[in-house]
């Protein structure tokens, strides 16, 4: 939306490669006085040329961690032998091949190149690989930062008015007025440092932590949409947990479950700061905005379950040989799947996210979000959230795919939104 927002990602994606390829000058991390020509990689102090080392390979050390301390508990798990096999099979309990296929069903749509179509024609431009990330068919997309930057801050000048305003929150998004008390007052909002998070209780009566960013001079618009995403997970951590019949059945079934009510409440951001709600159109970009996150997202996750994959082939590797191999992982997932739709080749973009390096494959639950998401959004619409939301979640921690058939009649599939998105292309073309 902004008039320099192409040099911005052009320049914001070499930053990203630099990171990547651990080529990133180390006195550009954190803060400073030099300046820094990412294309180049050249660091100037005061207008001159200085000169610098990159950082030690720090990211991929630290993933390397991770591994090790993951694989230290495989002796004790002899039934799953491997963090993969436990984070599938016990912690999403789906099986690693048929959540494989479900990114492939995404991946391999031929409803993807159409919206790579549609993109570049609204860009009035050839797509560049950084485009895996346009978010031009949310509203959001044509709203000035500055307008929506204002708007969070009007209504939420602190801390402490957005937890008061919690309770309200919840009634705009359907919760009967009693349920959305009780629901935020369960609800603790904490400021986060770095990006936001929510923790659910582990005693009924307990409270749910929501962490997001805030300003000295309040809630900024990416601090209120994080918020709205954490929103979801606290009110889900709180119904699952307090509304099951048996505190052993508390929660849902796995991460992916818990990110889909997560994507519902940051979906309906606008509308909470007083945007009118979506209309047919807006619906329909909708479904192209999801099949196009969770394209771009179900990349990226692969690249996660192959890299520890390689992890497991290689438990000795040094940080010099998992960085190479990660990289190489990349670019024969956008090979494979981006480059016939991009028309470039051997990206590393994919590798981008930090969830990665810490999280020891969380990747994979995003896409997974998206799908449940969009199945339990085309199943919500004209019900009210709160009350169907409350239903689902009392449910309690099933299996996943009963939990999904007790919520809205099927199991797991990419089936829902690509239809919609074929519907939406074909209103788009007429």
């Amino acid at each position: 939306a902004e008039k320099d927002g192409l040099a911005r990602q052009e320049m914001l994606t070499e930053v990203l490669k630099r990171i990547i390829q651990q080529d990133i000058p180390k006195s550009m991390i954190g803060p400073g006085e030099l300046a820094w020509n990412p294309f180049k990689n050249k660091v100037f102090k005061e207008g001159r040329e200085t000169r610098w080392t990159p950082e030690p390979n720090s990211r991929y050390l630290h993933w390397l961690n991770v591994f090790k301390a993951m694989r230290d508990m495989d002796e004790f798990y002899p039934s799953l032998p491997s963090h993969p096999r436990r984070s599938f099979e016990m912690d999403r309990e789906l099986e690693e091949p048929a959540v494989a296929r479900l990114l492939e069903d995404v991946l391999t749509a031929p409803e993807i190149g159409e919206t790579a179509a549609v993109i570049a024609a609204r860009l009035k431009r050839g797509l560049r690989p950084f485009a895996i990330w346009y978010n031009g068919f949310k509203p959001r997309g044509r709203i000035a930062a500055a307008e929506l930057d204002a708007r969070a801050r009007q209504l939420y000048p602190s801390r402490a008015r957005f937890q008061q305003g919690l309770g309200p929150i919840l009634q705009r998004l359907g919760f009967a007025p009693g349920d959305a008390r009780f629901i935020a007052g369960r609800v603790e909002v904490d400021p986060a440092r770095g990006a936001g998070h929510a923790w659910g209780a582990l005693l009924r009566g307990d409270k749910s932590r929501l962490r997001t960013r805030m300003g000295p001079d309040g809630m900024n618009f990416q601090g209120f949409n994080v918020a709205m995403h954490e929103l979801g997970h606290c009110a889900e951590q709180v119904l699952s947990l307090e509304r099951a019949d048996f505190y052993l059945l508390a929660g849902v079934p796995n991460t992916a479950i818990t990110e889909a009510f997560a994507f519902l409440f940051q979906d309906r951001d606008l509308e909470i700061l007083g945007y009118p709600p979506p209309g047919p159109q807006a619906r329909r970009l909708k479904a192209l905005d999801t099949l196009w996150m969770t394209y771009e997202i179900a990349g990226s996750a692969l690249v996660d379950m192959r890299a520890w994959e390689w992890l497991y082939k290689n438990p000795d590797a040094s940080p010099d040989a998992l960085r190479r191999a990660v990289m190489a992982c990349a670019r024969d997932v956008w090979n494979r799947y981006y480059a016939p739709v991009f028309g470039v080749r051997d990206q590393i973009i994919l590798a981008a996210y930090s969830h990665m390096v810490d999280a020891a494959l969380y990747l994979p639950d995003y896409p997974l979000g998206h799908l449940i998401a969009f199945q339990l959004e085309r199943y919500l619409q004209g019900k009210n959230l709160g009350r169907e939301m409350e239903r689902m979640c009392r449910a309690g921690r099933l299996t996943p795919q009963q939990w999904m058939k007790n919520a809205v009649g099927q199991e797991i599939s990419a089936a829902p939104l690509l239809a919609a998105a074929r519907e939406a292309l074909a209103a788009i073309r007429k």
